[in-house]
């Protein structure tokens, strides 16, 4: 079977509307893990769809309970063809966000897959059923063409990707053994744009941070009391200025990584963020001026405003309120010290003249990446390098968080993310879509990898085998 043939089946697979309708099926389960009574939708999906399309591959499947009463279960397919050959690991995420009914365009339905054009609209068409339903099509393809892998395959699916993965990293490192592999190749997150194959090697992590400033129970009128007692809303304005300023510059050091290694710098150099049609236009004057938007986005840290309030927006009154709150993010690359950021926010508060604003961490997530020089990298980029006509883009991570940390460091596997979206796919909002266009293109730069993944060519081998 030559390659060129495999890829024709993976262009009509889309073309003719198999996909779609295939993914129809997928996104009528509203797997939203926000929602607990969602959670026999989670069930059916793992159940009625991913364990007979893993059936249908040869791989032996075993649903597991979640070692976090937080998470909901995970699902394991495994097929073994010689323990001679390598193994792969693929993952996927069968839960969603909420589906916010009634707030898509065109009186569309979450859970219905429409067609507009190039558009697939349906929640979860792009995070993630689309993009797993793509390498679960490309493994059935090959296997069916070839009647072998060539490979060894674990596919893993969580159902908590959405709340943080809970349990995830628990249940990873007490199944180390039914784990294990060679690489991860999974799909996940956004390309570079719309236009550019992208592999890449990471997440950027997040660490969330509440600021509270709590003076007093009641309003007093800004008339009697203006100018003689603390407000809040000021006050933590001025503390959030003092953290990072009003062009977005991260204004304590402790918050950033030491440095822009030079292997990422070159990684990135003469990458353009946002040339799609409909992204938003990056501002020239945001951030560290010092750094590439690029740069900015994929090798360094920022410390985002999520939310801000106090008192009622919408129907002010003439009284000094008596609490402010807001929500921060500080989104971060491997090398920052997480260690003490509350006590670090805190210790710079209290230099800056507000010991009154109180500092609290909600929840925070590592970042992690595949070193640059990995040998599976080699191999990838040669492999669609000549699948792309050199298109190909690197990243060392993507700007947005992943459980990646799962693989590489508890794991211990080189990760090798293809995505199968774009930015401007709309993941967590109303009017969610996949391109058709990527789902196709996608699928054949999947088959290609795998392909070479079970036929090593004397030009392209396949890196050293992982120790045990």
């Amino acid at each position: 079977m030559s390659i060129q043939n495999l890829v024709e089946r993976a262009e009509d697979y889309v073309r003719s509307g198999a996909f779609f309708a295939e993914l129809a099926v997928l996104v009528g389960y509203p797997t939203e893990s926000r929602v607990p009574d969602r959670r026999v939708a989670v069930e059916a999906y793992l159940d009625e769809v991913i364990t007979p399309l893993l059936t249908t591959l040869g791989c032996s499947v075993t649903k597991h309970d979640n070692p976090d009463p937080a998470g909901g279960p995970l699902l394991v397919g495994t097929r073994v063809e010689s323990p001679q050959l390598p193994t792969l690991l693929c993952y996927g995420h069968a839960d969603v966000v909420d589906g916010q009914a009634g707030r898509w365009s065109e009186g569309r339905d979450p859970w219905t897959l429409t067609a507009d054009g190039d558009r697939y609209y349906g929640r979860g068409a792009a995070d993630n059923k689309g993009q797993h339903l793509v390498n679960l099509a490309a493994l059935r393809m090959l296997l069916a063409e070839r009647g072998s892998l060539g490979f060894n395959l674990t596919f893993l699916f969580e159902t908590g990707e959405e709340i943080g993965s809970p349990g995830l990293a628990e249940f990873a490192a007490a199944h180390r053994e039914q784990l294990r592999a060679d690489v991860l190749i999974a799909s996940d997150g956004p390309r570079l744009d719309a236009a550019t194959p992208t592999l890449f090697l990471g997440a950027r992590g997040g660490v969330t941070i509440l600021l509270d400033v709590d003076l007093r129970p009641d309003a007093h009128h800004s008339g009697n009391w203006g100018g003689v007692i603390r407000n809040p809303a000021t006050t933590l304005a001025g503390a959030i200025a003092s953290l990072v300023d009003g062009h977005g510059r991260v204004q304590v050091p402790a918050l950033l990584p030491p440095e822009l290694p030079e292997p990422i710098r070159e990684a990135l150099a003469g990458l353009t963020v946002a040339s799609s049609p409909g992204d938003p236009t990056p501002d020239e004057d945001w951030g560290d001026r010092d750094l590439t938007p690029a740069e900015r986005l994929y090798g360094w840290n920022t410390l985002e405003v999520l939310a801000l309030g106090s008192a009622d927006v919408d129907r002010p009154v003439n009284a000094i309120p008596g609490r402010a709150r807001a929500v921060l993010q500080l989104r971060h690359v491997v090398g920052t010290d997480l260690r003490r950021v509350r006590e670090v926010v805190a210790d710079h508060l209290d230099r800056h003249g507000y010991p009154m604003v109180q500092v609290k961490i909600q929840d925070s997530y590592p970042a992690s990446r595949t070193p640059l020089d990995d040998p599976w990298l080699r191999w990838a980029k040669l492999t669609l390098d000549r699948a792309t006509d050199g298109r190909l883009a690197v990243l060392p991570n993507i700007g947005g968080s992943l459980p990646n940390h799962v693989f590489t460091d508890i794991l211990g596997l080189p990760t090798l993310w293809l995505p199968h979206s774009y930015p401007g796919c709309l993941q967590h909002a109303p009017d969610e879509h996949l391109l058709a266009t990527i789902a196709r293109d996608g699928l054949v730069l999947t088959t290609r990898l795998l392909h070479a993944l079970g036929n090593p060519t004397a030009d392209n081998p396949l890196p050293a085998r992982r120790a045990a």
